[in-house]
């Protein structure tokens, strides 16, 4: 698995122009315009890993399979989107099915490109966003508990917990407050997901900043930060500009390039280590001669459950998985020298995956 993130906004804050760099792709229109993108556009990238190509040249592997990412950039959100307000609220549908929200705030001043609010605040736009989406929680709800009550009286176990849920969800919520700060129990995890509300997904502002500011950002992306950092969300600065620059170099153009704006890596880097820090994930490895592949799973996940994400079978029939961690393989210049040094480890169903191992699976058909 990788994950899902959807890219909302407010218009004109540089949402396109930020998807068309991550993905390389020139399939979302950027405009100086409200509502440039009415269809959401959905693109996969790769999951910059170095971790993956140092272990396929120890391997031999004739192909690396990186993990991949995807991104909706959904359209234009705007006050009273709930209410039918612009186009965003054709696209909540969209932001359900995503694991996390990337929040793209405007922290650039620009008299040429027009701000539908007529004024750059990014903390306020950051609010206007998350008030339309309770909103549509708070709508979604009373009529998910409305449809809830015949299951109840006939007693229906699942039914009661969602109402329940439901209910917490909504008291949060009308004390102004989004979803995920609902306290959730791990026996109750299972089905609050299955809720999808969508203020119960983990928040990431980027901070879409002028080139000159994209090393140490600015005052707008200051004051994004402490919010973030007083909900529990996180925030990372990026230049869409730079990124726009980035997308249409090779690799060493590209490093030369992020060496003179005095950054240390892309945007995009950035933007998936912390959706990987929010969302709790890591990486696994699979190597051999025919291909290295990388795998994301949440952090503590067990080895039948990481099998499983390569396929169903493998978590089925687990017996065990032979496992080499990442720096044992490349210190012993790969699987063969771990297992002479004694570093290849055989583990069973109770064995939690950490990060940068790299796994064996023997299963049972």
């Amino acid at each position: 698995m990788g994950f899902k993130t959807g890219i909302v906004g407010m218009p004109n804050v540089g949402k396109s122009t930020l998807f068309n760099a991550l993905t390389k792709t020139a399939a979302a229109q950027a405009a100086n315009f409200p509502f440039c993108t009415i269809e959401p556009n959905v693109g996969e990238v790769s999951v910059p890993d170095k971790r993956l190509d140092t272990l396929a040249k120890i391997a031999g592997s004739k192909s690396i399979i990186p993990a991949r990412m995807t991104f909706v950039d959904i359209a234009g959100l705007v006050k009273g989107a709930s209410k039918g307000e612009g186009l965003g609220n054709q696209f909540l549908a969209n932001i359900r099915e995503c694991d996390t929200i990337a929040h793209v705030l405007r922290c650039f001043e620009d008299d040429d490109i027009t701000h539908v609010d007529g004024r750059v605040n990014p903390v306020e736009d950051a609010q206007t966003i998350e008030t339309e989406l309770m909103l549509a929680d708070l709508e979604s709800i009373d009529k998910r508990i409305a449809g809830l009550v015949r299951k109840m009286k006939g007693g229906d176990k699942e039914a009661v917990l969602a109402n329940e849920l439901l209910a917490r969800a909504k008291a949060v919520i009308e004390e102004g407050k989004p979803a995920r700060f609902v306290e959730i129990a791990d026996d109750e995890r299972k089905a609050w997901d299955m809720l999808q509300l969508l203020t119960s997904k983990p928040v990431l502002y980027v901070c879409n900043v002028e080139e000159e500011n994209a090393a140490n950002g600015n005052a707008h992306s200051d004051a994004v930060a402490k919010m973030a950092a007083d909900e529990g969300a996180a925030a990372v600065v990026i230049s869409a500009a730079i990124e726009e620059e980035i997308s249409q170099l090779d690799d060493d153009e590209a490093a030369m390039f992020l060496e003179e704006m005095g950054l240390e890596e892309a945007g995009l880097d950035r933007l998936i280590k912390a959706g990987y820090t929010l969302l709790a994930l890591q990486t696994y490895f699979t190597v051999g001669p025919k291909e290295a592949r990388a795998w994301t799973i949440a952090k503590g996940t067990s080895a039948p459950k990481a099998a499983g994400v390569i396929h169903g079978d493998f978590e089925r029939g687990f017996i065990r998985a032979e496992t080499i961690a990442y720096q044992d393989f490349v210190d012993n210049n790969g699987e063969q020298g771990a297992k002479e040094k004694g570093k290849m480890r055989a583990e069973g169903k109770t064995y939690v995956v950490l990060d940068g191992d790299v796994l064996h699976f023997l299963f049972n058909t």
